[in-house]
């Protein structure tokens, strides 16, 4: 089946920052509410939140996918599904009480094989307004594979004994991202991919040696490091890609410094192995 009539695709989305949401952002990173009311950048992973009814969730708790007119994501028959990459460019921020409106286009969708079987790219750009104006530009890539194997290694491999040296970066940060955190930001999201929450499901059917750290999550922590090191929304473009799977209950070290086109971010487990890769330019 040829899933180039997914290509143009659109749909969209309204939704309102408002002080709850805005609230439960800043506790579960805890942060101080911001003067003026101008949130942190990566709010609007919280905005325009999937809507799908439970009764239209997959197996996976991602919405189920078909060939029809109504379905956004084209229907590949590889069940797991993760969110590989985005590019962001940052034109203006956003407050307290903006009203959002968000636009969703596919823009690529491709397959390959690659060493672990059948692999599906579906490049999907959201263009996010608050109050009017264009606040975020977001394309994010999509990556659906094949089922794991029952007998498959768990992933990644249990820590080595080597452990990670900060020695070369600006700024580090450590912390633990435990099953709380994960909780709280699959619930700002609206995210319902069980690998996030159902250690059973990410353990047995996905083969992960527990619950995975989200790539968005990961990504909101190194902006907040950057906000850190630079000022709250300073950058003008941010983009990271997952290289591995962060687990819940591990150490994560987050890193900064600077670089000949800007910043360069990554996050790291505790035995240095890398698991995001991001850059940064303000």
């Amino acid at each position: 089946m040829s899933f180039e009539a997914w290509i143009g695709r659109e749909a969209r989305a309204s939704d309102r920052l408002d002080e709850g949401l805005a609230t439960r952002w800043l506790a579960t990173f805890d942060l101080p509410r911001p003067h003026p009311a101008i949130m942190p950048q990566g709010i609007h992973f919280a905005l325009c939140t999937p809507e799908a009814p439970t009764a239209q969730l997959g197996e996976d708790g991602h919405p189920a996918r078909d060939d029809s007119p109504a379905s956004f994501l084209p229907p590949f028959p590889m069940p797991r599904r993760m969110w590989a990459s985005s590019k962001m460019q940052f034109l203006a921020p956003i407050a307290i009480g903006s009203v959002i409106e968000r636009t969703s286009k596919v823009v690529s969708v491709s397959e390959k094989e690659g060493g672990s079987g059948r692999l599906a790219f579906v490049d999907v750009e959201h263009v996010t307004k608050a109050n009017g104006s264009v606040a975020v530009i977001e394309t994010q890539t999509l990556v659906y594979r094949d089922a794991a194997a029952p007998d498959a290694p768990l992933s990644p491999p249990p820590p080595g004994e080597s452990s990670f040296d900060p020695a070369g970066w600006n700024a580090h940060r450590a912390l633990t991202p435990d099953a709380r955190l994960l909780f709280r930001y699959s619930a700002l999201t609206f995210n319902t991919h069980r690998i996030h929450y159902d250690a059973p499901y990410a353990q047995d059917v996905e083969r992960y040696r527990g619950l995975v750290v989200h790539g968005p999550l990961t990504a909101s922590l190194l902006l907040q490091l950057a906000a850190s090191e630079l000022g709250e929304n300073r950058l003008r473009r941010f983009a990271f890609r997952g290289l591995s799977p962060a687990i819940a209950g591990e150490p994560l070290h987050l890193v900064m410094r600077k670089s000949e086109a800007g910043y360069d971010l990554a996050a790291f487990a505790g035995d240095g192995r890398q698991v995001t890769q991001a850059s940064a330019g303000a």
